[in-house]
Parts: C-alpha cells; sequence; structure tokens
C-alpha cells in the first residue's frame, strides 16, 4: 500500500512529453511469443502492468530485458505453455497471452485474469473467437485450457467490438490455414499498433482501424523493432489535471486525433487548447464550464478510461455535467471518494451527475482502480489543503512516474 500526498490549489504550468502507451504494449509483448524471434521495443513505459507481461514471458522459459525505455525480448525456446494464478492476477489484460500460446504449442491454459475490480469482465469473446479457428476449450474452476491440433482460418463475428477479443484473434490466426475474416473488430489505435508488429513478424494482415480485419497468411521473420506510441489516456489525464489544478500545459509526443472526443468537450468547458501534429497545448479557464453529457462508447467514441479524469475536472464547473457509461458496469466507483472532497455527485445506474461546487476541501481517499486512482490524484489537485490518496498499486500499472511529471509542473505531489 503507498499513500499519494497532495497539496492542491497550486496551477500547473511547463512541459511534459507522455509516456509509451500501456494499451498498446501489452498485446505487443503477449505476441512476441507467436514465432521464434527477437523483438526490441523502444518508448516501452515503465509501469508495473509491463513487469507483470515480462515476468510472463520470463516464466514461459523466454528471455526479456527491461533497460531505460527499452524492452529486449528473445521467445527462441519457451518451456511452458501454462500461466499460473500468481502471474495472471497482476493485470488485467494476462488473457491476451491465450491466442499466443495456442498458435505456438497448439495448447495454452491462462488463470483468470486479474486488475482493476470494475464489475464483470466475461472472456466469452475471447474463447468464442478461438473456437472459430478450431480451438477445443475446457472452462476450469480457475482458468481455461485451449487446444488445437490446427488452426484453420475462418469468419470471426464478434458481437461486440472488445478490443481483447479482436486482438487475441488476429494473433491466432497468424498461425491458421488459410485466410481469416474477423468482423466487428475493435478499431482503438492499439489495434493498428498490433497489426503493425504482426507485420514486421511476417504476417499478411490489413483492416485494422476498419470494422473488418483480414489475416490472409504468415512468413515468420526473426527479428522486430517496434516504437511504442504514445499513450492517449495519460494524455488525457494530464489534460485534465490541468483543468483542475488551473493554469497553462503543453504536452509532447502526442497524437491528438486519437482523442478528438476529449478534446472536443474540453473545448466545451472554456479550455483553449492548440494542436500541433505531436503536441498539445490548454490553457484552463478560471472556473470551467459544465462537459453537458459525456457518454462512454468503442473507439472512435468517447473513451471509457478517460470518464473518471473529466469527471475530476467537472467537479468545479458553474453547473451540471451528465455521464452515462456503457463499457463497465462499476467504472463509478471513484465517486464516493470525491465526495469526500465535497462533491456533488449522484449515481443512478449507469449515470453519474456532477454538479459543480465553489470548492473542495482536502481529505483521506482510497484509490478503488486505476482510473480512478488518477481521476482522484486530479481531483486532489484543485482541492484546498492536503488530500491523502491510499493505493494498493493501481495508479503505477498504468502511469510511468506520475508524482514526478506533476512535480515537474509546479504541482505539490509526492507518493510515499
Amino acid at each position: 500500500m503507498s499513500e499519494w500526498h497532495v497539496i492542491g490549489a497550486r496551477p500547473l504550468r511547463g512541459s511534459v512529453r507522455v509516456q509509451g502507451s500501456k494499451n498498446a504494449v501489452l498485446p505487443v509483448i503477449a505476441a512476441s511469443l507467436l514465432t521464434p524471434n527477437e523483438t526490441v521495443l523502444t518508448n516501452c513505459p515503465a509501469l508495473s502492468d509491463v513487469d507483470a507481461a515480462v515476468d510472463i514471458l520470463r516464466y514461459l522459459g523466454c528471455t526479456a530485458e527491461q533497460r531505460e525505455g527499452e524492452v529486449h525480448i528473445n521467445t527462441a525456446a519457451p518451456e511452458r505453455w501454462d500461466i499460473p494464478p500468481e502471474l495472471t492476477h497482476r493485470m488485467r489484460s494476462s488473457v491476451i497471452f491465450l491466442g499466443p500460446m495456442l498458435a505456438r504449442f497448439g495448447r495454452a491454459r491462462v488463470s483468470l485474469p486479474g486488475g482493476c475490480e470494475l464489475g464483470a469482465r466475461p472472456i466469452d469473446l475471447h474463447l468464442r473467437a478461438l473456437r472459430c479457428l478450431g480451438a477445443e476449450i475446457e472452462e476450469l474452476s480457475d482458468g481455461v485450457l485451449c487446444r488445437a491440433r490446427e488452426l484453420r482460418g475462418a469468419e470471426i463475428p464478434l458481437t461486440l467490438p472488445s478490443v481483447g477479443a479482436t486482438e487475441n484473434a488476429m494473433i491466432a490466426a497468424c498461425a491458421a490455414r488459410g485466410e481469416t475474416v474477423i468482423y466487428n473488430a475493435a478499431r482503438e489505435p492499439e489495434i493498428e499498433t498490433l497489426q503493425g508488429y504482426l507485420c514486421l513478424l511476417g504476417a499478411d494482415i490489413s483492416g485494422a482501424g476498419s470494422p473488418v480485419i483480414r489475416v490472409k497468411g504468415f512468413s515468420p521473420k526473426d527479428h522486430a523493432v517496434l516504437t511504442v506510441p504514445p499513450d492517449r489516456i495519460a494524455t488525457a489525464t494530464y489534460l485534465c489535471c490541468a483543468v483542475c489544478a488551473g493554469g497553462e500545459l503543453e504536452l509532447r509526443g502526442v497524437r491528438p486525433r486519437e482523442l478528438r472526443p476529449v478534446l472536443s468537450v474540453l473545448r466545451c468547458m472554456g479550455c483553449d487548447l492548440t494542436e500541433g501534429e505531436s503536441s498539445l497545448r490548454l490553457r484552463a479557464p478560471e472556473r470551467p464550464r459544465p462537459a453537458g453529457a459525456v457518454i462512454t462508447r468503442p473507439y472512435p467514441g468517447f473513451p471509457t478510461d478517460a470518464a473518471p479524469l473529466l469527471m475530476a475536472a467537472c467537479l468545479r464547473t458553474g453547473g451540471s455535467s451528465v455521464f452515462m457509461e456503457n463499457i463497465f458496469d462499476c467504472r463509478f466507483r471513484h465517486a464516493e471518494e470525491m465526495r469526500r472532497l465535497g462533491a456533488d455527485i449522484s449515481l443512478r445506474g449507469p449515470v453519474a451527475v456532477v454538479n459543480g461546487v465553489e470548492r473542495l476541501r482536502g481529505a483521506r481517499l482510497r484509490s478503488p482502480d486505476l482510473r480512478g486512482g488518477a481521476a482522484l490524484v486530479a481531483a486532489a489537485l484543485g482541492a484546498e489543503g492536503e488530500t491523502i490518496i491510499e493505493d494498493p498499486g493501481h495508479i503505477p500499472r498504468g502511469y510511468q512516474a506520475l508524482e514526478e511529471s506533476l512535480r515537474a509542473l509546479g504541482a505539490e505531489v509526492w507518493r510515499i
């Protein structure tokens, strides 16, 4: 357990380079298992989720070394095809190793994933996709066991555009005989990153960023170098921190085009935003306007991971903002903690109504999950006095040295 101490009401000023993307690098690390190869990942963020993924590769018998923003992986001689609970429970996306192991070994056993408690996370879409490719799956009390003598190309219609199911299907299809077509595929930028990496490994794959992805074949390569793209949710986090605290902020090494829904809402709230090709500058209003209605949807809609952060930015607006969550059924667990700061938030099912208040006051809080914890840090930046946030390890799963970056911008934040 760590404690975040935040002294609020200190405007942020300065420039920050945004870290590499957590949600992009984790499936790439898993996909490296697909064939014997050497992979170098640059701009890789130093996160506990990345540590967990690297430890899974090591457990399987691969070599993986992290050094100064790079991860060097060699998957020439793995020895195992199972991942025990003590490893899968460390990260929510551990199920992404199912497809690579099935493709490489013809079998895979994975315990149920861990990570944030955001409600039910059924993996039925992952399993249905793998069954389409010819896998036989036994659902166990604590996980799943997959087997396949041969994977065969198939049409895979996803009932929902699940990011994880799309990624597992893409990776496993690389080892299938014949063409695979994934319909209603997730369109997130992270899917495009995975496609780019699979192409470097020798895959004939296209369509990422659209609802239809085709995998036509695979000619294995033995070496790949990939630069991890910037983290769009970390980008949104710093923007919302600046709105909460006030001031002016420049973000470098970002992709503004991937955050159109978030930027649109921030402009409606009165933020002055200037976009460059790989930069963003935000000047916060003295008191933000309400956000109106924010409805989370799969990409290119408003991202669910950014909803708690924008909620923090709305706590001191001059009116009411409405949030409707369509992805996770327990996304708003941070709302009760925000009330301890003096926030006026009412919940009814998947809808949260935030009525702006004049001021917030520091309190002792507890981080409920990764994005909710970051949202509490953002909210504390706009509260008077000291806020202490107890965090059982959620925030470092997705943010590299968040407290150091905020201090460089003038915030009084430290972690014990």
